[in-house]
């Protein structure tokens, strides 16, 4: 599966202090960053205070991982500063070799409190500007920050906006789309007794100009083999609860119907699943839908989306 600004001549610098102290470079956060010698942009929103210029930003870049640093922010004997993150796992300065020991840079951290800073993503569309401290408990929940790729069944680290993400899921992951509010699935698995943890492709539905994840798998709850079906939705967690979505299965007389509000891809797919928030299915009952010679897997999960009134 494939992985998902404009860099600068000096990120290479950069990078070739990580290979030295064997520290993983954040390629994708410092290529980004709007703090690399980029002009100013107007700001509207947040706590409208005086922007610093980008010589006081390029004074709080630690050298090491090009964040922006925050108190504690601790120096060489030489004046070279980087943040307390990599402080902790250099044992020497990355500018001039010198032994670290434990000096702090009380100026620069007086400097780092009293600015006020663009949220580290400006790039994506934010425009609030706030105080170091406030700015940390802020981009915790900012609304522009990246999805994860919400792909379950192997470790995907892209991260991106929706479009992207919706991109990458049919390009890479080849994910099937779909468009429209009701769907039929179906689930087959030969030797259903010989599974205890399998993840089904996942589906995306288009729907009301949104995108549904359609998860289906099975694992056990406790010692019991259990099926479980449930949708996630590609967008913030308050978008999320403006719809409903329902989901059933049966055969033979027996129906059993779920109905819930789709979670966000904020939550992940793991967060999600242990949570059991979604129809369950006991394997028994899974392999009596199926036909109940128990030798075949073949479900039929029938759903609807709807967006609930204002």
């Amino acid at each position: 599966m494939a992985s998902g600004g404009s860099s600068y001549q000096d990120i290479g610098d950069s990078l070739n202090a990580y290979a030295d102290y064997g520290i993983a470079p954040k390629t994708a956060e410092s290529k980004s960053s709007p703090f690399r010698k980029s002009t100013a942009v107007n700001i509207i929103g947040g706590n409208h205070g005086t922007r610093s210029n980008t010589a006081v930003h390029e004074l709080l870049e630690c050298p090491v991982c090009m964040n922006l640093m925050y108190p504690p922010i601790h120096q060489c004997p030489n004046g070279h500063t980087l943040c307390l993150k990599c402080k902790s796992k250099v044992h020497v300065c990355p500018i001039c070799r010198h032994e670290l020991g434990n000096i702090r840079c009380l100026a620069l951290e007086k400097i780092a409190e009293s600015l006020e800073l663009p949220c580290r993503y400006q790039v994506f569309g934010c425009q609030d500007i706030f105080t170091s401290h406030s700015r940390l408990q802020h981009e915790q929940n900012c609304k522009f920050r990246p999805y994860n790729c919400p792909y379950a069944g192997s470790e995907c680290t892209v991260t991106g906006d929706i479009q992207s993400l919706v991109a990458h899921l049919k390009d890479d992951h080849k994910v099937d789309m779909h468009d429209g509010c009701t769907f039929n699935h179906r689930y087959v698995k030969s030797n259903p007794q010989d599974v205890e943890n399998a993840t089904w492709m996942l589906t995306v539905f288009n729907c009301f100009g949104h995108q549904f994840c359609l998860h289906f798998e099975a694992f056990n709850v406790g010692v019991a083999p259990v099926y479980m079906a449930f949708l996630r939705f590609m967008g913030d967690d308050d978008d999320a609860k403006k719809f409903s979505y329902s989901l059933e299965v049966g055969g033979f007389g027996r129906k059993l119907i779920w109905q819930g509000v789709p979670r966000s891809i904020r939550d992940s797919h793991k967060t999600v699943r242990d949570s059991l928030d979604g129809l369950l299915i006991q394997r028994s009952m899974a392999l009596f839908f199926s036909g109940g010679d128990r030798k075949e897997l073949k479900l039929k999960v029938a759903g609807r989306i709807w967006r609930e009134p204002l």
